[in-house]
């Protein structure tokens, strides 16, 4: 492999995943790389403007097979419940190994970044491309999946509150095949990254790099540089909007786009957002039971923050 190489980027169809990601894919193709990110076609319509040099990350849109719990029309995480997601998105994303290994055969690329697809190492060797994977998640986290219930050495906290616990425990129960997948191509790729640094999580990738046998890189926390061409800009109708405000004056929520609340936390977070007497926006998927925001929103609240406050339940770009 020369100086200037030419990457495949498989993430997990997950926005969570997918941005960071195009974040890696901008630093790279900054320093003359030349990246092929394959995602789903819903999805490049959001990630293009994300995209700093179209002219070396190029998108390859992908259609999902049909898999049992699948809806029609679904290609993402956010397009399906949470309880869902993993073992439905990560099914449809295996029935795509012979398109992805053509793809491979085709354009023949140095290295292909992944993250929750283990079977990418296997098949990146009998092309003679070597595999990183590449996780977005903390150190900590890949640690405690890769050798749980080892103790590695660190201090421990000195108490956890009950509810945390929970919180805790029916996350990891619920993410195991997810933190399985993830653990298999770790085991199996040529080299791992993670979007952490060594000043916070020094001693976890350490224990990854001698637990693995394999040479840990680190990105940082890829934030993008505070520069006037490292974005694109917002949507007019945003730009207008927010144009209407002091700079700095607007409170911003967004909760993500697989996170679905009860009726009542979202009229509380509505109401909350009301009393703090600022220009607010909030991005945040209609509540359980509503099929739009205006029908969930508490009665007169709109007329009441008429032209300071917002309720999107789509997305701000």
């Amino acid at each position: 492999m020369g100086s200037k190489f030419h990457a495949f980027m498989y993430p997990y169809f997950a926005f969570g995943h997918m941005i960071p990601y195009l974040h890696l894919a901008n630093k790279l193709a900054e320093k003359g790389h030349y990246i092929t990110f394959l995602l789903p076609k819903k999805a490049q319509k959001h990630l293009e403007s994300l995209n700093l040099f179209p002219e070396s990350i190029f998108f390859h849109p992908i259609t999902l097979p049909p898999v049992e719990g699948l809806p029609v029309g679904a290609e993402t995480a956010s397009d399906l419940p949470p309880n869902l997601t993993g073992k439905v998105i990560s099914d449809a994303m295996d029935l795509l190994r012979d398109q992805i290994e053509a793809k491979v055969c085709a354009l023949k690329p140095d290295l292909i970044f992944f993250d929750l697809t283990p079977w990418v190492p296997e098949m990146a060797k009998e092309f003679g491309v070597k595999s990183v994977s590449y996780q977005i998640v903390s150190a900590a986290c890949v640690a405690i999946a890769l050798a749980p219930g080892v103790e590695l050495g660190f201090p421990q906290p000195s108490g956890l509150r009950g509810h945390d616990a929970n919180l805790y425990s029916i996350f990891m129960n619920s993410h195991k095949r997810v933190f399985s997948r993830i653990i298999t191509g770790i085991k199996n790729c040529d080299v791992v990254s993670i979007r952490t640094c060594a000043e916070i999580e020094g001693k976890y990738c350490s224990f990854i790099e001698r637990e693995c046998q394999r040479k840990v890189f680190l990105t940082g926390p890829m934030f993008l540089e505070a520069e006037e061409n490292s974005v694109r800009p917002l949507e007019d109708q945003w730009n207008r909007w927010l144009n209407g405000f002091e700079p700095g004056s607007v409170v911003f929520c967004a909760l993500g786009s697989q996170t679905i609340l009860e009726k009542d936390q979202f009229q509380e977070l509505c109401l909350g957002m009301e009393l703090t007497g600022l220009p607010f926006l909030v991005a945040v998927k209609p509540p359980r039971g509503a099929s739009t925001i205006q029908e969930a929103l508490p009665q007169g609240f709109e007329e009441r923050v008429k032209g300071r406050g917002i309720v999107c339940g789509g997305w701000v770009c």
